[in-house]
């Protein structure tokens, strides 16, 4: 995937350009619009990629999903193409995947939404971040890209065994970008089975 971009692509050419990858790697359509968010635009969770060329060492938030055979998948990663422009980059990057490692570590079956969000934004919160992960840590996939169950501030639904669950804690900060790492899990009796296994090495140097 990261192979796939390169500085002075547009957001749009981007996402085209990981599109073309999956119709082509046996997609039968894309899930959503991908969002390519590079710079100050990934402090949007919903960005709509844009002209915007992509720049060295700020961070690029990438949402992308395939549909197949009327299944949808949902997985975000957020890297940086050459030497991070300054040091919070690479802390933001940890307190988010500290949250995300957490979250796949207590997360089971039983929970409410609630008690599931809890366990990332505890971590997210401790690192002074609380205000800047603004949206719930995460929701069903299957048949519709965004279904129950889901995980977040006021989600009373209850997880149960065999349902898909998204984990995506995230950082955004105005002005400068942000951090969102997301996988597609198996709600299981005694945890979460991850079903996406993409990198997450956030430097492309």
């Amino acid at each position: 995937m990261c192979k796939t971009l390169q500085l002075g692509m547009t957001e749009r050419e981007a996402a085209w350009e990981l599109e073309a990858y999956m119709r082509t790697h046996g997609a039968d359509k894309i899930a959503f619009d991908l969002i390519v968010g590079s710079g100050p635009n990934g402090a949007m969770p919903h960005h709509h990629s844009d002209p915007r060329p992509i720049q060295t060492g700020e961070p690029i938030v990438l949402d992308l999903g395939a549909q197949v055979n009327g299944y949808h998948s949902d997985l975000t990663r957020t890297i940086c193409l050459g030497r991070p422009q300054d040091g919070r980059f690479l802390e933001i990057y940890d307190v988010v995947l500290r949250a995300q490692e957490a979250a796949l570590r207590g997360i089971r079956a039983g929970m409410t939404g609630i008690e599931a969000d809890r366990i990332a934004r505890d971590v997210i919160e401790a690192a002074g971040y609380g205000d800047s992960f603004g949206h719930g840590l995460g929701h069903g996939v299957g048949l519709a890209v965004h279904e129950g169950p889901r995980a977040g501030r006021t989600s009373e639904d209850t997880l149960l065994a065999g349902s898909t669950l998204t984990i995506e804690p995230g950082i955004y900060l105005p002005g400068w970008g942000g951090v969102r790492i997301e996988d597609l899990t198996l709600v299981c009796e005694n945890g979460v089975q991850l079903i996406s296994h993409a990198s997450k090495e956030p430097l492309v140097l």
